[in-house]
């Protein structure tokens, strides 16, 4: 017993040494295993996904139409009040009665029609930003949809994986039971673990079944996504630091709104300011005394007193709104902050367990388990010691999958507060910013 103990170890410190940062057999496969039925359809990257939900999705086009909406309401600030043509007569005998014509013009006065214009072009701008925290909101929830559909692959490839692991385990235990060399109880334990594994990968298969089909609706489209999904090792090749976060939270969709949300309190103040200055009526028109044959121009003027009515509660109103929108925006600033710098240390955290496991545990327990099987069908270990290194193997690959997937989250946390500076997340929407 104490040699095989000696032999056991010895090959597992063999293999820790010899394999130390060996890529991990599953991670290099599993794609090309778990998709082998879908070898000749290209993969469905990252990008490609985005672009789809841009152009399809009906909750997108639905938030943009605001866009439009204020748009007309920045033409209709715009227009002046209509004259007014007012036709009377005095009398009923038409050669005695007095006919009057005459036209009636508001004349705005205290920079109301400027002020609603600004108001108006605040409610555009507020709409666009609201587009695009929905653009962002949509870009996260399609990656978080396609990295977790590509973890479901991932765990797909791994379940085939150990079945392949299992299987050969329980083909080598069938050998040494014809040879007479073991019981077939080990066989047996081998049969059910194999089972046990072919039961994960169903459930690995529906799972990534109901991904792809979230996916597709985040798409736009019903129709369940046939393609196999890419590694998109570009986007999430390095954790940002602290600082580059920071920095990209100036850009941020959420951020820009509070403040898109500020300018328009404060362009609503300045209309309901303009609203405390009394307009103007002019009146032309004509009189015609039919009896005297004769005809008289009329001109007028009013004007309101702003004796009671100053506007005083609405300015009241529209001051206090806009200090709530910026105490709205301080409670937004330390929000994403702190969303910030928790998805930035998930994101830490998840990457170093990954480096871990990809450079140390995962080989090491690959070459211990390759050991153990060549081992038992030489007949120099026992079943349970290759059933210790295939549950470790099994294990330390769960593992990876578990970090990969908090990488993952963490990532689509990041992209959801602070977007990547680029061409496509800082022109969203530009023609309708000109």
């Amino acid at each position: 017993m104490q040699s095989r103990s000696m032999i056991m170890g010895a090959l597992i410190l063999l293999a820790q040494s010899a394999h130390l940062y060996a890529q991990p057999k599953f991670v290099r496969d599993s794609t090309s295993t778990s998709l082998a039925g879908n070898a000749s359809l290209l993969p469905l990257t990252l990008q490609q996904a985005l672009q789809a939900a841009y152009a399809g999705n009906p909750g997108l086009r639905a938030a943009s139409q605001a866009i439009g909406i204020a748009e007309g309401g920045r033409l209709q600030a715009g227009v002046i009040p209509n004259p007014e043509l007012a036709l009377s007569t005095e009398g009923t005998d038409r050669r005695s009665r007095v006919e009057t014509a005459q036209i009636t013009q508001l004349i705005e006065l205290g920079g109301k029609r400027s002020a609603r214009i600004a108001f108006a072009e605040q409610e555009r701008l507020l709409a666009v930003q609201a587009v695009n925290v929905r653009r962002a909101m949509l870009r996260a929830d399609v990656m978080a949809a396609y990295l977790e559909a590509l973890t479901a692959q991932e765990r797909v490839g791994l379940a085939e994986a150990a079945i392949e692991v299992a299987s050969r385990a329980t083909n080598a235990a069938s050998r040494r039971v014809a040879a007479g060399k073991i019981s077939p109880v080990e066989q047996t334990r081998a049969s059910v673990a194999e089972s046990a594994v072919r039961l994960d990968l169903t459930q690995a298969t529906a799972d990534l079944k109901s991904a792809k089909r979230k996916l597709a609706v985040l798409m736009g489209s019903s129709r369940a996504i046939a393609q196999p999904l890419q590694m998109p090792a570009v986007e999430f090749a390095a954790v940002p630091t602290m600082n580059e976060l920071e920095q990209r939270l100036t850009m941020s969709p959420q951020l820009r709104q509070a403040e898109a949300q500020v300018k328009r309190q404060d362009a609503l103040v300045g209309m309901e300011r303009s609203a405390r200055a009394p307009d103007v009526t002019v009146t032309v028109g004509s009189q015609r005394d039919r009896e005297r044959s004769g005809s008289e121009a009329i001109f007028g003027i009013s004007v309101p007193l702003p004796l009671f009515n100053r506007n005083q509660g609405n300015m009241l109103s529209a001051l206090r709104r806009a200090d709530q929108a910026r105490d709205e925006l301080g409670v937004e600033q330390l929000r994403v902050y702190e969303e910030i710098a928790d998805a930035h240390q998930r994101a830490e955290v998840a990457q170093l367990q990954i480096d871990s496991l990809k450079s140390e545990m995962l080989p090491a327990a690959q070459q211990a388990y390759d050991a153990a099987v060549t081992g038992f069908e030489l007949g120099k270990f026992g079943f349970l010691d290759v059933l210790d290194t295939q549950r470790a193997l099994i294990q330390a690959r769960s593992l990876y999958l578990r970090a990969l997937s908090d990488r993952y989250r963490a990532a689509t946390d990041i992209e959801r507060i602070a977007p990547a500076t680029s061409a496509e997340s800082t022109t969203i929407f530009k023609e309708h910013l000109q």
